[in-house]
């Protein structure tokens, strides 16, 4: 039987996204936004909740254009609210507008969100080595630091433990248990940087 972090399953959704998706290293801006925006839809729910609800976001959302989405007006943003098929939040969807247009900025700033946001670990993952799931913490300094730097950016929803999600989703950190079998997969990804 393969073994998997703790919290993988046991939908085939958490599933694949644990196997293919989590803990890889994301260098494309496009993915890196969505991702961003994704950890800060979440906040106070499940994980599970915002993947079946992902490729409606990405329909909705014009697969994640930051540019698009900067432009949204006030009437979009009350429409999006009525659809169910996202996490209607008011302060979440108003952030996510917000977000893209702090994210064009860094953009304009930087070469690109990838160099901006890999910086925080000096451009290679963190490779730790956990043994059980108990001991992944849910934030660091390093998330303490982006977390800071982000909203002074302008960047909402991005607190220390939604950084540190983040920071496990796009591969920053590889924080699958030692025991799971993409430990070594996604350390091996890591060196090869």
């Amino acid at each position: 039987m393969t073994k998997r972090c703790g919290w993988a399953g046991p939908e085939q959704i958490y599933l694949d996204y644990h196997d293919h998706e989590w803990g890889v290293p994301v260098f494309d801006d496009r993915t890196l936004f969505e991702f961003l925006i994704l950890e800060g839809a979440q906040a106070g729910l499940s994980w599970i909740t915002v993947l079946k609800k992902r490729d409606a976001y990405r329909r909705l959302f014009h697969n994640f254009d930051a540019e698009k989405i900067a432009r949204f007006s006030s009437s979009k943003i009350e429409r999006l609210l009525q659809n169910p098929d996202i996490i209607r939040n008011r302060l979440k969807i108003e952030a996510t507008v917000n977000n893209a247009r702090a994210f064009l900025h860094v953009k304009e700033q930087y070469e690109n969100f990838s160099s901006y946001i890999w910086q925080f670990v000096d451009g290679q993952p963190v490779q730790n080595h956990w043994k059980t799931d108990q001991q992944v913490p849910s934030s660091t300094t390093t998330s303490q630091i982006m977390s800071r730097d982000l909203k002074q950016r302008g960047f909402r929803f991005v607190g220390p433990t939604i950084c540190y999600a983040y920071m496990q989703a796009v591969g920053m950190v590889n924080d699958h248990v030692t025991a799971c079998y993409r430990h070594n997969e996604v350390l091996k990804l890591g060196k090869s940087l």
